[in-house]
């Protein structure tokens, strides 16, 4: 099983930037971050796969950008222009898929333990 770990969690004004950074133990065919803010469900927000292809939540697109190294097992998300909405707990991922098909919110089934992003106006 994949063990993941989260880094790199803070609290900024509307407007700042955060990286946030993972340690996988291993990769799955599909890598990812998720968020939930307290009283909603959790979303994706960003995945990459074992291509490098990488798909994002319309709410972050252009701003947040995903990227990987080590064959995967680092995982890392730039966040800027961040927005008192993206006030969340971001939780690393990963998950498989069938190959050469994309990454959905379905594939992943490993979840790290989660880093709080406080973003205040």
């Amino acid at each position: 099983q994949v063990h993941l770990v989260e880094s790199g969690g803070g609290s900024v004004q509307d407007g700042g930037s955060l990286r946030l950074s993972c340690a996988a133990s291993g990769h799955g065919y599909c890598m990812g971050w998720f968020r939930q803010a307290p009283g909603k469900e959790r979303e994706g927000v960003a995945f990459i796969d074992i291509f490098g292809r990488t798909s994002y939540a319309d709410s972050v697109k252009g701003r947040f950008t995903v990227t990987e190294d080590n064959g995967l097992t680092t995982l890392f998300l730039q966040m800027n222009s961040l927005k008192p909405e993206d006030t969340a707990m971001y939780f690393c991922a990963a998950g498989q898929a069938t190959y050469g098909s994309a990454c959905t919110d379905r594939n992943f089934n490993r979840w790290g333990q989660g880093t709080q992003v406080t973003v205040a106006s």
